[in-house]
């Protein structure tokens, strides 16, 4: 043997990393895609015809519209610690994907840790059969080793050297086996099926006890047919919203994970596939419209109202300084709306007028504590919306004083003719305004002060002077009827 065949038998293998599912907790084509529609949401009638040039041709499509910030992906840290502890071994190592080479060159140069790149070409998917034969051309047969997560890569481990098996079942780790040797395995993260059912946000659902107000506000939250609709409407809201929760965490992926909380939700985080995400939102807003079909008509229009009006805010309202907030406001009193047509009852204007000072006050701790988390670590705006550090003092004004107007218009509402057809003792309602005016002043007490949840109903939910206070007013309405 000669001696630079000598040489080239004793260098270790190059290493050939995959990018979707190996070296990122995601999958860019679904990204990259996401990115896209969120850019312009009329693309999504373009994807049919872009596809018809193959799967390489889609990838680049959308490749050559959207600009990837390889810097918020959720990279594998373990997997990638370990492939740069190969490197500093002296092993070459090459980003070999599937994805478009537009998207992959630039993560390769995130990473800075890469000596080249195989991905696909805007005609040719560099994908199963076609990545084991431009590695092994590149390579040679059983020349290098391979780190993969999919059923798909046997075919590239078939010709490999070694095979590391990275977030993959032990199931496929046998079968790596049967084509070559297992040099490393990283297994995949557990508990999907809880990591979904968080990306749903049950807890959420507490908003739509709204829906229940206009029941209870006309006495007739005993009626067993008003029950039954007010648990259908509430059923049917908590899907819709749960299907708006989805698109709206796919959608917004990288704001999220500039954000200390919020990078740990399941799609930001990558425990959750985006494809999952894509198949539970239509299905879970087909499942809402069809419990409508048990309830009046104008309850439906309402839910698809709230649906569009949550899309708005997803694809753009969200960064509109000001207009956020009143979205917020409008998509809390709405749920009062349909709780007003689930059951067919009119509408009181007090309620409506209420409800709108109320949820506007609370849309402004929101965005005041995010704002002032970003403050506090030294951000001068907040990822994804409009606002700069400097609006703090006007956010609190503004908040405070929506707050202070909603015990106004109670007040009012208490000293109006209306209230004396309602209640035998409306005088009894009084204490209401005192215990609202005492809540809405210690919120905005916490959210001052930085201790406020950046979600003020999750707040409410766990903080026990806000269920006391809750009870308290519950307990007086109860006894001025």
């Amino acid at each position: 043997m000669s001696s630079a065949a000598a040489h080239l038998a004793d260098a270790p293998a190059a290493l050939c990393i995959d990018l979707d599912g190996t070296l990122i907790h995601s999958d860019l084509l679904l990204e990259s895609m996401l990115l896209l529609i969120k850019r312009n949401p009329l693309y999504l009638f373009c994807l049919p015809f872009w596809l018809l040039k193959g799967k390489a041709g889609l990838k680049a499509e959308i490749a050559k519209r959207v600009a990837l910030n390889p810097a918020a992906l959720p990279y594998n840290t373990e997997f990638l610690q370990w492939a740069t502890e190969q490197k500093a071994a002296g092993r070459s190592l090459w980003l070999c994907t599937a994805s478009n080479h537009r998207l992959a060159d630039a993560v390769a140069a995130h990473c800075a840790l890469f000596d080249g790149v195989v991905a696909s070409s805007d005609t040719l998917n560099m994908s199963g059969s076609n990545k084991a034969r431009q590695l092994a051309a590149q390579f040679g047969a059983r020349r290098f080793d391979y780190c993969g997560n999919h059923k798909i890569d046997l075919q590239v481990w078939r010709l490999s050297k070694g095979a590391v098996v990275v977030n993959g079942s032990a199931g496929l780790q046998r079968k790596a086996a049967r084509q070559t040797a297992v040099l490393a395995s990283f297994p995949g993260r557990q508990r999907r099926l809880r990591a979904t059912i968080k990306a749903l946000r049950p807890h959420q659902w507490v908003k739509n006890v709204l829906l229940f107000i206009p029941m209870a506000a006309a006495h007739i939250l005993t009626s067993p047919g008003a029950l039954v609709a007010g648990l259908l409407a509430f059923l049917s809201f908590g899907l819709a919203a749960s299907s708006v929760y989805l698109l709206n965490d796919m959608l917004d992926l990288e704001a999220d994970r500039a954000h200390p909380k919020k990078r740990f939700r399941p799609f930001a985080a990558g425990d959750v596939s985006l494809l999952v995400g894509m198949a539970l939102t239509p299905l879970l807003l087909l499942a809402s419209l069809a419990l409508t079909l048990l309830l009046p008509v104008e309850f439906r229009l309402v839910l698809i109202g709230y649906y569009v009006m949550t899309l708005a805010y997803s694809f753009g309202l969200k960064r509109i300084v000001m207009v956020d907030t009143m979205v917020l406001a409008g998509l809390y009193t709405i749920r009062i709306v349909a709780g007003a047509s689930a059951v067919d009852v009119p509408l009181s204007f007090w309620l409506l007028l209420f409800s709108i000072f109320l949820f506007l006050s609370l849309a402004l701790v929101k965005r005041y504590a995010e704002l002032d988390g970003n403050k506090r670590r030294g951000k001068l705006s907040a990822a994804g919306r409009g606002y700069l550090v400097e609006d703090l003092s006007l956010l609190y004004s503004m908040g405070v004083a929506a707050g202070f107007l909603c015990v106004l218009v109670l007040a009012l509402y208490i000293n109006s003719p209306e209230v004396t057809l309602l209640y035998r003792h409306p005088r009894m309602i009084w204490p209401l305004c005192l215990l609202l005016l005492y809540w809405i002043s210690r919120v905005w007490m916490v959210t001052h002060r930085g201790d406020m949840h950046d979600d003020p109903v999750v707040f409410a939910l766990k903080d026990p002077i806000s269920i006391l206070v809750g009870a308290l007013c519950a307990a007086t309405v109860l006894s001025a009827v």
